[in-house]
């Protein structure tokens, strides 16, 4: 089992290294301040200090600009902001990304009308542009807000570090059962309470404390092989819940940037947690599948070659995800102090 996950593992992390700039969603946010007026805010992922994906916004011809833009580069993306007028609105146009359909990227697009109902839309590669509607229909949320969550746990490379680290320590197919239920529910009070404004903690901080709870759990793995019954071990529910109420603080974080649609408010928050869940256990069904490939093939390669046993791949596998871990605590906490 050790040896499967620390191969999943290399392919995440090497799959995550390689397109770790790709992968980030490009930005738009439009805040309607008039009639015919809007607040534009774009943000583009940039590759590193000085480049960026080159995706270019076209609004509809009816727009304006109105104010000359300000520009920044913040948390490695480049933004803009500035002010059109669009000549009758902009429901019923059209609004697309140039470029997008070249990357392997995605462009979630954010507009806040003055009666406060908000409407948010994903565009792909392969479907760049998109249509304002009057008002999105409660099918349609829910699909936009299934698919955030579920492409936020798959990208969140972090989140599924963790998850990773629990599979090669926690034993036993009911301990696992609990442990990984444990996390569901901490994460989605903490995801519910944050989003709903209940709870106000800063996301800088959190994310920080997120790559030491990895670092944590990795640790636990060098501890077991160490003949140490760590915390993690002995109580791994109640290690899963409390880390998982920060890691719901995280994809708190993240739904807060895109919004929540007014007049659908848990219909989305509810779409989006069952999201997350989704993409969860699509990782953990590819773990164990991957597991039993990979046991296949060594028995069939031992049938006729002899190998070597090697029984230290969980401690290899706990280095390489504690280095990681601690390379992010480092990175996230000097971002905010």
């Amino acid at each position: 089992m050790k040896r499967a996950a620390l191969a999943l593992f290399l392919v995440i992390g090497g799959t995550s290294a390689a397109l770790a700039h790709e992968v980030r969603p490009a930005y738009l946010e439009l805040r309607q301040t008039g009639a015919t007026s809007y607040d534009v805010f774009w943000k583009v992922p940039a590759r590193g200090d000085d480049m960026r994906l080159a995706l270019d916004l076209e609004l509809p011809a009816e727009c304006t600009r109105v104010s000359t833009p300000t520009t920044a580069f913040v948390n490695n993306a480049f933004t803009e902001r500035w002010r059109v007028e669009c000549a009758g609105g902009l429901t019923g146009r059209t609004i697309s990304i140039a470029g997008l359909n070249l990357t392997l990227t995605d462009a979630l697009i954010r507009l806040e009308r003055l009666d406060r109902t908000v409407i948010v839309h994903r565009l792909t590669p392969d479907r760049p542009f998109f249509v304002i509607e009057a008002a999105p229909g409660a099918l349609e949320v829910a699909r936009t807000y299934l698919v955030l969550g579920v492409q936020h746990i798959l990208l969140g490379v972090d989140h599924l570090l963790f998850v990773l680290a629990l599979l090669i320590l926690v034993q036993g197919g009911r301990r696992l059962v609990g442990t990984i239920t444990a996390f569901t529910l901490a994460h989605s009070i903490t995801l519910a309470a944050a989003t709903l404004g209940v709870v106000r903690v800063p996301g800088p901080p959190v994310e920080a404390v997120i790559a030491l709870s990895i670092a944590f759990v990795a640790c636990e793995i060098v501890h077991r092989r160490q003949g140490r019954s760590g915390l993690t071990e002995r109580w791994p529910w109640m290690v899963a819940f409390v880390f998982g109420l920060l890691h719901g603080l995280g994809f708190a974080s993240a739904l807060h940037d895109v919004g929540l649609p007014q007049h659908a408010i848990p219909v989305a928050l509810l779409l989006f947690n069952v999201g997350v869940e989704v993409g969860q256990l699509l990782f953990i069904g590819t773990v164990f599948a991957t597991i039993r490939v990979a046991q296949a093939i060594e028995q069939q390669i031992r049938a006729r070659t002899p190998l070597p046993s090697f029984a230290a791949w969980d401690v290899v596998a706990a280095y390489a995800i504690g280095s990681i871990a601690a390379f992010w605590l480092i990175e996230r906490t000097l971002a905010f102090v």
